[in-house]
C-alpha cells in the first residue's frame, strides 16, 4: 500500500475526530446556564428597543441614521439593536466564551485530560477558535433575528427605503442584513482570537474575560479621541459601525473592505501568538 493510500484514511479519521471534538465543544458552550442567560440578555435588547420606539418618537439627529427609520420598517429594529449591542453586550459575550476555552478548561482540570486522549494541541486550539467564531455568529444572529421578528410584529416588514433613499424589496433588504451579520461576525471573530490568546496566558477564566472586556472597551475609548486619529484605523473596532453601509445604494464597500482586512490581520496575529503560547505551555492542571 502506498503512502498516498494510507494518508487519505488518516486524514479522514483526523477530520472526523475534529468534527466530533467541535460538536462536543458546541454542546458544552450551549449547555452552560450562564451562556443561555447571555443569549436571553442579547435577545432582550431588540425587544426593549422595539417597545421603546413603538411608544416614543426618536429625536431627529440623535443616534444612528436608521433609528428614525425603525418605526417605518421593522428591519431597522435589527440594525438599531446591533448598533446598541456592538459596544458592550456582543464583546462581553465573546469575552465570556473566550475565557472558558483554555483558561476555563485548565481551571477545572479538564485541559490536561483532553491532551492525554491524545489530542494534538494545534487541532485542539483550532477547534476552540472555530467554536468561538460560531458562538460569536450565533450572538449576532440572535440580536438580528430577534430584532427582525419583534420589529416585523410591531412595525411590519416590506419594501425598505435604504439610508441613501433608494427603495428595495424585502428579499434584497434581508440579503443586506445577512451581509451586515456576516461582517460583524468576522469582526467579533477577530476579537475572539485576542480572547483565545489571553486565555492561554492564565488559568483564571474570569481574569481572561475581564482582560478582553478591558481591551475592547479601551479600543472603543481610543477610537473616540480626536487626537488619536492616526491610530484609529488600526483599531479593530474602528470599522465595526460600517456594517450599516450594507444599507446604502450602492453598498459602500470601502470601509467594510478595510474593516475585513484589519479583522483578518488581528485574527492572524493573535492566533499565531495563541498557537506559539499554547504549544509550549506547561499544562499542570
Amino acid at each position: 500500500m502506498s503512502v498516498a493510500d494510507t494518508a487519505a484514511p488518516r486524514q479522514a479519521r483526523t477530520f472526523a475526530a475534529s468534527v466530533r471534538l467541535l460538536g462536543s465543544e458546541m454542546r458544552l458552550i450551549m449547555g452552560r446556564r450562564r451562556n443561555q442567560a447571555g443569549v436571553l440578555v442579547l435577545a432582550s435588547v431588540p425587544i426593549l428597543v422595539a417597545v421603546a420606539l413603538k411608544f416614543s418618537q426618536p429625536r431627529e439627529g440623535r443616534g444612528p441614521d436608521f433609528i428614525s427609520s425603525a418605526t417605518s420598517n421593522g428591519i431597522f429594529v435589527a440594525l438599531t439593536a446591533l448598533s446598541i449591542e456592538l459596544a458592550l453586550f456582543l464583546p462581553l459575550a465573546v469575552a465570556a466564551l473566550s475565557g472558558d476555552t483554555i483558561a476555563g478548561e485548565a481551571n477545572i482540570g479538564t485541559l490536561r485530560y483532553l491532551l492525554t486522549v491524545p489530542v494534538d494541541r494545534t487541532r485542539l486550539l483550532a477547534v476552540k477558535y472555530v467554536s468561538l467564531v460560531i458562538g460569536a455568529t450565533i450572538g449576532v444572529l440572535v440580536v438580528a433575528g430577534t430584532g427582525l421578528l419583534i420589529g416585523g410584529a410591531l412595525f411590519g416588514l416590506g419594501p425598505t427605503t435604504l439610508l441613501s433613499g433608494t427603495q428595495v424589496g424585502l428579499a434584497d433588504a434581508l440579503g443586506r442584513l445577512a451581509i451586515s451579520v456576516l461582517y460583524l461576525s468576522v469582526g467579533l471573530g477577530a476579537l475572539a482570537a485576542i480572547g483565545l490568546f489571553i486565555s492561554t496566558l492564565t488559568e483564571q477564566p474570569i481574569g481572561a474575560m475581564i482582560a478582553l472586556v478591558v481591551v475592547s472597551t479601551a479600543m472603543f475609548i481610543l477610537n473616540e479621541i480626536p487626537q488619536l486619529e492616526w491610530l484609529q484605523p488600526w483599531l479593530l473596532v474602528h470599522y465595526w459601525p460600517a456594517f450599516s453601509d450594507a444599507f446604502r445604494d450602492p453598498i459602500f464597500l470601502e470601509q467594510m473592505g478595510r474593516g475585513l482586512m484589519v479583522a483578518l490581520a488581528y485574527a492572524a496575529v493573535f492566533l499565531s501568538l495563541a498557537w506559539a503560547r499554547f504549544t509550549q505551555k506547561d499544562i499542570s492542571s
